[in-house]
């Protein structure tokens, strides 16, 4: 029989970050927590956290804290319908669901499918945010049971469904746009005209660019990790960027943002790719998240 006392302190741990916070949310001490992963540790030889700030799992224990994530969701639907095997006086506890999101969908429609499924589960979401075209890499490693991703090829031992196609459009102040393009849109003034980058990992502008020019381009950047500040940074003029359609819509109405070279819109087809186990709160989250990328990613 497994030790889940001690499996879910290390579960815990991941989730909160440190072993203060586990030990408080499972209303114990800390060297509680402690004595229970270090009993596990030297129980199958090897470490299971990387103690640091914050603590963070080994691919040993990443595959623990999968473990008990999966179990939990099973025992939620258990208890669901079998309340009685709830001891006396205990509470329901809400079962933690960690995937990865990339930025932009998070800030146009992701939380349409969080209320939506939020609203019929007693469940807890813990997103993962980067590029979509590394989300997947986080479901492969075991830290997520399921990925908004770019990539449509399903990993081993999951499903990929189809969710639609995320638009952006290339845009800039006027001000802006008269200050580096006064000749239009050139792969010279491409290069010497600031952009926003979210990350290092972010190739939006670069495959933009790419469709214009029809080569390379060098292009400079300032870096911006944040959706909303994106847009903000574009209509004060600091740079241009890449910018989902339909959350710059209002600005290209009022003239606040232009397009860089109008009606020439990128892309991104995005994929809905879980883990292929039978887990019935699994399948709701999707459901939700298939019909809210469907609606607003026509």
């Amino acid at each position: 029989m497994l030790d889940y006392v001690s499996l879910s302190a290390v579960a815990v741990v991941v989730r909160e970050g440190s072993f203060e916070r586990a030990a408080r949310a499972l209303n114990v001490t800390p060297s509680a927590i402690s004595q229970r992963v270090k009993q596990l540790e030297d129980r199958l030889g090897g470490v299971l956290l990387v103690r640091g700030q914050p603590c963070t799992a080994t691919e040993m224990g990443r595959l623990i804290c999968r473990h008990v994530e999966q179990v939990g969701m099973l025992e939620h639907e258990l208890h669901g319908s079998l309340p009685r095997l709830l001891a006396a006086g205990s509470a329901d506890e809400r079962v933690t669901i960690r995937v990865a999101v990339n930025a932009d969908s998070l800030g146009t429609w992701f939380i349409r499918a969080m209320a939506a499924f939020l609203g019929a589960d007693r469940a807890l979401l813990d997103i993962a945010i980067d590029d979509q075209e590394h989300t997947q890499q986080w479901l492969r490693a075991g830290d997520v049971l399921a990925a908004v991703t770019a990539d449509s090829q399903p990993l081993q031992g999951c499903d990929s469904v189809a969710l639609g196609k995320l638009k952006y459009c290339a845009v800039a102040s006027p001000e802006y746009v008269r200050r580096h393009f006064p000749d239009g849109v050139t792969a010279a003034a491409l290069a010497a005209a600031p952009s926003l980058k979210f990350n290092p990992k972010d190739r939006l502008q670069a495959q933009w660019v790419r469709a214009i020019c029809r080569r390379d381009v060098d292009i400079r950047a300032h870096w911006l990790p944040s959706t909303q500040a994106f847009i903000d940074a574009s209509v004060a003029g600091i740079g241009w960027a890449m910018n989902p359609q339909s959350l710059v819509a209002s600005h290209l109405r009022d003239g606040s943002l232009v397009e860089l070279v109008p009606g020439r819109l990128l892309s991104v087809p995005l994929y809905w790719q879980h883990t292929r186990l039978q887990m019935p709160m699994l399948g709701r989250l999707t459901k939700a998240v298939v019909s809210a990328s469907r609606a607003a990613l026509k």
